[in-house]
């Protein structure tokens, strides 16, 4: 009877007590209600009516530049194959940076999931150490990276090159939410700058690589007491080299200091990564504290919070612009290709010119190959083409190439010709120079492109007799 007095006193203080942590809980949260009007996650979201224009992208690159990617073997210099799920696959976003700068919690903050079973775990020490990708699912689960790997639906299936023990540090978060259905978060391992890399069994950096190629945005997380660069830190800003313009640096935890003290961390930030970021113009820097509780006292609260809405406009713009990145992505690795089959096809020219009855083959080539400007390999593309010469790929890469691929196995350009299929050639140039400007700019003018019946059921056009004298 005690205890049952007892529980009948206990019950209703312990429900006051629960009360009064939410209620205190509720006060130190800070408000989200910006993050869902900037993201316009009330908004309907139109990713259907871009399926035409997807289709219609699907096309254009496996009928006009896949076949001369595997002509010339492109993907052997480059690594980097497209499938089908990477032209159909949301933005992504990436998140780097030094161990325990705030990355984890930035994106618990975005997704509103903290205190919740499926935020991603936090704290002081290094706490991730896998490759975690949030992306978007009927229910909330969880998608070991075996099984990410092998589904060919995913955007993820070349990652399986990395081996099993990558694999095993890979790991998919399903779940049902409103920014996920517009894009996919990608947080990494934190860099330790004392770690080998043969201790995290896997090839880091080649990981790292992977996922800035593909990234639309990636995030470099500092926080105030970690503006130390390493080697580690180093080869990661050597491999974001070229993609400066989707690089955002993000100051975390900056309600941690007062006024004074952070513009001295500031441009100490600065003085840090100068070295390492040669461009003209230095990436976009945004100071803040992303995570979901409020600022501290006696800071600059409305700086904080006006970088915070400039840096959601930002993810904001990437995700309005998903299609239109696609498109530029996509005609971008075409004139790679395009450039790529110029130059093997003269050296295959070259090596032909040279070669003559009594000549050693392999002893040819290697002069060919050991000193491509002798032979005016680079320069005649330059001259007889539009191509920059800042699109040109690195000349050591082509010993490296033709060592795995010999010369012979290639044909000219001028013999990647079928009476039913036309020129390889002809045929990416009208993709780079026509097609996907004209799919570009129905985009932008606000049309929804059509697939015509032929091209929705692959009928093609008639062929032209190229044989015929008019």
């Amino acid at each position: 009877m005690k205890v049952l007095v007892s529980l009948c006193v206990f019950l209703p203080l312990l429900a006051l007590a629960t009360a009064e942590e939410e209620a205190v809980l509720e006060s130190i949260l800070r408000d989200r209600s910006h993050i869902e009007e900037t993201l316009r996650l009330a908004a309907d979201d139109k990713a259907g009516d871009f399926a035409a224009a997807l289709q219609r992208l699907r096309k254009i690159y496996h009928n006009s530049i896949r076949p001369m990617e595997q002509a010339y073997k492109y993907n052997e210099l480059r690594q980097h194959e497209i499938s089908d799920g990477e032209i159909t696959s949301k933005p992504m976003v990436l998140f780097l940076g030094p161990w325990s700068v705030g990355k984890s919690s930035m994106v618990n903050y975005l997704l509103g999931l903290q205190d919740t079973p499926y935020q991603l775990y936090t704290g002081a020490e290094p706490t991730t150490s896998e490759f975690t990708v949030i992306m978007h699912g009927e229910k909330i689960r969880t998608v070991e990276g075996i099984v990410m790997a092998a589904d060919s639906s995913r955007s993820f299936s070349p990652l399986e090159k990395f081996g099993q023990n990558f694999l095993e540090k890979l790991v998919g978060i399903e779940m049902p939410h409103k920014l996920l259905e517009r894009v996919t978060f990608v947080d990494t391992p934190g860099i330790i700058e004392n770690r080998k890399q043969q201790e995290r069994g896997y090839p880091f950096n080649d990981v790292c690589q992977w996922f800035i190629d593909r990234a639309d945005l990636i995030f470099v997380v500092f926080d105030p007491t970690k503006l130390d660069v390493g080697l580690e830190l180093e080869m990661l800003f050597r491999q974001l080299k070229g993609r400066e313009s989707q690089i955002r640096i993000i100051l975390n935890k900056a309600d941690s200091l007062a006024t004074q003290d952070l513009m001295r961390v500031y441009g100490a930030l600065f003085w840090s990564l100068a070295p390492l970021i040669n461009v003209t113009e230095p990436p976009r820097v945004y100071v803040s504290s992303f995570w979901p509780y409020d600022y501290a006292p006696d800071t600059s609260r409305e700086l904080f919070k006006r970088e915070e809405i400039s840096l959601l406009e930002d993810l904001n713009q990437v995700i309005e612009n998903r299609l239109e990145n696609k498109i530029a992505f996509i005609r971008q690795h075409g004139i790679r290709v395009r450039i790529h089959a110029l130059l093997v096809d003269r050296y295959v020219q070259t090596f032909k010119e040279k070669m003559s009855f009594f000549s050693d083959p392999e002893l040819v080539f290697k002069e060919i190959v050991d000193d491509p400007d002798k032979f005016y390999i680079f320069k005649s593309i330059l001259a007889k083409t539009n191509v920059s010469k800042f699109d040109l790929p690195n000349r050591d890469a082509y010993r490296d190439f033709f060592g795995i691929n010999p010369v012979s196995s290639f044909k000219q350009l001028s013999a990647q010709c079928s009476y039913i299929g036309g020129c390889l050639l002809e045929k990416i140039e009208r993709a780079i120079t026509q097609e996907l400007p004209t799919l570009l700019g129905s985009i932008n003018s606000g049309k929804n492109p059509t697939l015509s019946s032929c091209e929705a059921t692959g009928c093609g056009e008639k062929p032209k007799n190229r044989y015929r004298r008019n």
